[in-house]
């Protein structure tokens, strides 16, 4: 069955503590060249048949992601 990956990532301009604790934490482990961290949500769908781009970026739209807030990127399997 093909698979289809939803990633959900909060939008640029919206704050993001968990991101920010993240990067304080690397920080204070001697990580230092990392600039900044943003959390999010990783989705795995899988398919019938061919996926309907339209439908699953409805579906993530929707119901996955708040699209006031949040930015959704689909990755549909290459063949």
């Amino acid at each position: 069955m093909p698979e289809v990956v939803v990633d959900v990532v909060l939008k640029p301009e919206i704050s993001d503590p968990q991101g920010q604790a993240v990067l304080g934490a690397l920080g204070r482990l001697g990580h230092s060249g990392i600039r900044s961290v943003r959390q999010g949500k990783h989705f795995v769908i899988e398919v019938e048949g061919d996926p309907d781009e339209a439908e699953l970026r409805s579906i993530a739209e929707t119901l996955l992601a708040n699209p006031v807030i949040e930015d959704v990127e689909l990755h549909l399997p290459t063949d």
